[in-house]
């Protein structure tokens, strides 16, 4: 602070119950809010209180309570209070409440129509103030004689209000917390219904009334909020006047600005805006009735969306779709698998011959030999295991002799030994003849044996071949080195140019008179 700036010598003191006093700081004491003071009591002796506001702020408060500054009756603040201060005020404020049930005892038996609330002693314990509320005017001189001859001090009565006497005995509210004026609340206004008429209240005493039997504090709290709202409304001070009949005001949304109107005998409301209650109280100061309460509605034009007017609706592709059928769905999606570059690859290579005709015209590929004519075959030597049928449809190269009986039953290996048909309850991951298993086929006779169709056709092993058809009469012999003409190249490549059992390529060629 500067060094020639003089604050407010005044100090504002609080006391039990909330009870505020202004006191002047003459001897410049320094103090702070809370601090324990203390200061002159009225008539004689100290009384000990609390600091509540000091500076600049007690000048406004005292202005506002109309106390002038330089009054005479304004007390002086002795000290500050020390701890045996604090004990002797602590001690006295121990035998207020016995004291208090003391004096409602005495008025009981004196029958004075007043209610005790609160004593309070002062620290000196040279008075004591008995605060009573009551409706008439109570002759209580025979009361304070008995008092002061009980408790040895002058006694002091000071009658208060309802609603100080709440705040003195506090309480919890409807709103489940303590008492306003218990706590913070000290200054009491004057409340009326015109606050519940204002917020559209009902007007019952027992849900505006408070615990001190007066109308709630509260109510004056929002008044002020829906007093600047209230500025918006219309004031309805007759009935609408409308071609249907009157309309009267039943409710008002101040926040919302509504309005509900209904008309004489009937239970249905109807809600306007306060604009459109402007507009039918306008006609009806002209003189003029409209023909219904709600505003006529008015179509407003929609523009046109800017997809519209550029390239059409953006959605007709999605609607072709939704609306095509489901054959149409299936021929996308398999438009759309050739399209992957999997689906190219797969219908790029042929298909299968399977795929292609039906089983019963498929004939057998096989390679026609040029030294055999169609529809020959040779001799099957004596003693020769019969091999299985189906294995003679694998295509044979024309180079080397044929194989003797280990040769032919041991050479056929890989796709050259599986059927093409596998449905024979053969063993399809390699020869049969390899491992050993003999077949239901291989047990049965030749004459009994199922035949393919192609085989049908064909002459019986060992008969002549017909006639014109150009081929030999006799038949081959056997070949010495091993079935070389079906199976040796295959040998050779896997076992290195011979067969397991003597079955590679005959180094000396093929016999003479062999074509």
């Amino acid at each position: 602070m500067p060094s020639d700036f003089r604050g407010f010598d005044c100090v504002e003191i609080r006391f039990k119950g909330g009870r505020k006093e202004f006191f002047r700081n003459d001897k410049n004491l320094p103090l702070v809010t809370g601090d324990a003071v203390v200061v002159e009591a009225t008539g004689s002796g100290w009384h000990l209180g609390h600091v509540s506001l000091k500076g600049e702020l007690v000048r406004l408060q005292m202005r506002k309570k109309k106390v002038p500054t330089d009054s005479r009756d304004i007390k002086a603040i002795l000290r500050v209070a020390t701890p045996d201060d604090e004990e002797r005020w602590q001690a006295v404020r121990d035998l207020e409440n016995g004291t208090m049930f003391r004096a409602r005892a005495v008025v009981d038996e004196l029958r004075l129509k007043m209610k005790l609330s609160d004593v309070e002693y002062q620290a000196d314990r040279t008075r004591a103030l008995f605060y009573y509320s009551a409706e008439d005017r109570v002759d209580f001189r025979e009361l304070i004689r008995r008092l002061a001859d009980e408790f040895r001090v002058r006694v002091e009565m000071r009658q208060i209000s309802l609603r100080q006497e709440a705040g003195r005995i506090g309480g919890i509210g409807v709103c489940g917390r303590e008492l306003c004026c218990s706590t913070w609340l000290t200054d009491f206004k004057a409340v009326s219904t015109t606050a519940a008429r204002y917020q559209n209240l009902s007007l019952n005493p027992q849900k505006l009334a408070g615990q001190c039997g007066r109308l709630k504090c509260c109510l004056n709290y929002e008044l002020d909020a829906y007093l600047d709202a209230l500025k918006d409304i219309p004031q309805v001070q007759r009935p609408l006047q409308v071609a249907n009949g009157e309309a009267f005001l039943q409710k008002t949304d101040i926040f919302r600005k509504r309005m509900w109107f209904a008309f004489k005998g009937d239970n249905n409301w109807v809600m306007l805006s306060t604009e459109r209650v402007r507009e039918v109280l306008e006609l009806n100061k002209k003189g003029e009735r409209p023909e219904t309460l709600a505003a006529p509605r008015v179509q407003e034009e929609v523009a046109p969306a800017v997809s519209t007017l550029m390239e059409g609706d953006l959605d007709r592709l999605d609607d072709q779709i939704k609306g095509g059928s489901k054959r149409g769905k299936r021929k996308r999606k398999d438009k759309d698998r050739s399209d992957r570059p999997e689906a190219r690859e797969t219908s790029a290579t042929p298909a299968a011959p399977e795929a292609r005709e039906p089983r019963e015209a498929r004939e057998p590929r096989r390679r026609e030999r040029p030294d055999r004519p169609e529809g020959a075959r040779p001799p099957r030597p004596e003693g020769q295991p019969s091999a299985a049928p189906r294995a003679e449809i694998v295509p044979a190269t024309p180079s080397g002799p044929p194989s003797d009986e280990a040769g032919e039953q041991r050479g056929r290996r890989g796709a050259a030994a599986r059927p093409l048909n596998r449905r024979g309850g053969r063993n399809r991951g390699g020869n049969s003849s390899d491992s050993g298993a003999t077949t239901p086929d291989a047990t049965r006779p030749e004459q009994d044996r199922p035949r393919r169709p192609e085989q049908t056709n064909r002459p019986p092993k060992g008969s002549a071949p017909a006639e014109g058809s150009g081929a030999p009469q006799q038949p081959r012999p056997p070949r010495e080195g091993g079935d070389n003409g079906r199976n040796g190249n295959r040998g050779r490549g896997r076992r290195g140019g011979s067969g397991r059992h003597g079955g590679g390529q005959n180094p000396a060629g093929p016999p003479a008179g062999s074509n």
